[in-house]
């Protein structure tokens, strides 16, 4: 007697999103922590999940959450994004007032500050060909 099994142990699951280069598709990466039996110690354990975004609102960096199909859409889809748990937003650097995502500049710093000292040389009438 074969049983149909879904191989997916969890119904929710939350993670982040890692990618979102696929269409209708959002590549998940969920963090849990393991304990080493023999080294009584506790380690982050990582698992990457493909999951379905019909309406493609979610971008990197974005937290989810994810709900297990009963029926897997393709080979590598087996879950659905159910919600949009914590929004990435546009943050500014408080130090060089820059936008940014994460540890890096959207925008080059050092192209900034060339822009910004030509505005300055302009408005003290100063070529900065001399």
């Amino acid at each position: 007697m074969s049983i149909a099994r879904s191989s997916v142990h969890a119904k929710w699951i939350v993670g982040k999103v890692i990618g979102t280069a696929m269409q209708k598709t959002a590549k998940v990466r969920v963090t849990r922590l393991v304990l080493d039996p023999y080294l009584l110690k506790y380690f982050n354990k990582r698992k990457t999940y493909f999951a379905h975004d019909a309406l493609q609102q979610c971008t990197v960096g974005d937290i989810v959450l994810l709900k297990a199909l009963p029926v897997t859409r393709t080979k590598h889809v087996k879950h659905k994004l159910a919600e949009i748990i914590f929004k990435v937003v546009q943050v500014i650097d408080p130090v060089t007032r820059k936008p940014c995502a994460g540890t890096t500049y959207l925008e080059s710093p050092i192209s900034l500050e060339t822009t910004h000292l030509i505005k300055n040389l302009e408005e003290h009438s100063i070529s900065s060909e001399q």
